[in-house]
């Protein structure tokens, strides 16, 4: 009796499995999938049923660097990670043999189509729009494995040395741009405020003179031994006027 006994006891204990909060136990009777178990100790009777535990956290994968051909024809190296978690433990043990390895390759080969679809300039800007883009496919083909995948991201984008040099001339020459049409801006307003002052003077009479002598003034400070005065127009209109009235 106390041998019986004995042996139950010894196949419950050989029997027990411990499935954490974070994971879920795929349990199957004769080969055939019979149910999913929660967090808790469970029995798995030997030979009868076996299990597989599936972990549910969301998983980080890091996509290796891929070779990829832009809209333009400009050859790029890509890498990305990868955010995802099981959603259905039974399909992600059935449907698919090695959940973790399928997720990468789909990425991989999702990553480099959608390069594909865009420019360089697009690539380059644009990296949440493709990161959303690769992510919905994803989820979508990976929907019957029980994978969710929550979030895509573009890690690096590397051009090739001659596309860098190239990049870097074309922001030297846009910055030139900038900096002439800056200048000829400055200059146009120069001139506009010149002529205005030009206009006032003119317009009022008295003012070249007092204008000229603020100049003599401020020349008054400066030490150097030569000083080269231009007489306005006005004092040598005067002077011809006094030469003709005298003769």
């Amino acid at each position: 009796m106390y041998y019986v006994i004995g042996i139950i006891v010894f196949l419950i204990v050989i029997s027990l499995r411990q499935i954490n909060e974070y994971e879920r136990g795929i349990r199957f009777q004769f080969g055939k999938f019979n149910s999913v178990m929660m967090p808790g100790w469970r029995i798995i009777w030997p030979i009868i049923q076996t299990m597989q535990k599936v972990d549910i956290r969301v998983k980080a994968v890091d996509v290796p660097d891929q070779e990829a051909i832009t809209k333009d024809n400009i050859s790029v190296r890509i890498n990305a990670v990868i955010y995802y978690k099981v959603s259905d433990a039974a399909k992600a043990i059935i449907e698919v043999e090695n959940f973790t390895y399928a997720i990468s390759q789909l990425a991989q080969t999702t990553m480099r189509n959608a390069s594909g679809e865009v420019s360089l300039d697009e690539l380059l800007s644009n990296r949440d729009q493709i990161s959303s883009r690769i992510q919905k496919i994803v989820d979508e083909a990976s929907d019957p494995w029980g994978i969710k995948v929550i979030n895509v991201e573009l890690k690096d984008v590397q051009l090739p040395e001659e596309m860098k040099r190239t990049i870097a001339k074309q922001a030297e020459a846009e910055r030139e741009k900038r900096a002439v049409i800056i200048k000829a801006e400055g200059e146009v307003a120069a001139a506009e405020n010149m002529a205005k002052a030009a206009g006032v003077l003119a317009g009022s009479p008295g003012a070249l003179h007092l204008r000229t002598l603020q100049s003599i003034n401020d020349l008054s400070s400066d030490q150097s031994n030569t000083v080269v005065f231009a007489l306005p127009l006005e004092v040598l209109r005067a002077f011809e006027g006094m030469t003709r009235n005298k003769f």
